[in-house]
């Protein structure tokens, strides 16, 4: 079995359980999971809620990362992510990102070189709206 359990890019609710349930793994000591939330503010402005908008690519570009986490992280036994794209509300979850290693010191590192990566690397794009009836895109998710 591929230690890449679930990659995808998707237009509905994400689901915490899906991801843990796809990084589970008897030879794994150790799960982590993140979850990024929309907030209610940003840089001390209110946040009313905000879309992602996403390339054609994305989900072949977050392949790609998981691929090279799982290549510079040989102790990855399993690892999930999603990303969620559309109208989000706060509290909504954005992405879940799921590593499976034999210690938790491994998913731990695994799991946050693996969100900072996504973040920089696939082209997902945050448009927020603000109380003040103001708005902004952000680079990448």
């Amino acid at each position: 079995m591929s230690q890449i359990r679930l990659i995808a890019i998707r237009d509905t609710e994400l689901s915490v359980d899906e991801v843990r349930a796809a990084v589970a793994d008897p030879a794994a000591g150790g799960d982590v999971i993140f979850c990024g939330t929309v907030r209610d503010n940003d840089a001390a402005r209110g946040v009313t809620g905000l879309s992602y908008s996403a390339h054609p690519s994305a989900e072949a570009e977050l392949r790609r990362v998981a691929e090279a986490i799982v290549a510079k992280y040989p102790e990855v036994v399993a690892l999930a992510a999603v990303h969620r794209v559309g109208d989000l509300a706060v509290g909504d979850l954005a992405v879940v990102v799921g590593v499976a290693c034999p210690h938790r010191a491994e998913a731990f590192h695994a799991c946050h070189a693996m969100i900072d990566e996504l973040k920089a690397s696939v082209p997902v794009w945050k448009h927020q709206r603000f109380t003040d009836g103001s708005d902004e895109w952000v680079g990448s998710a």
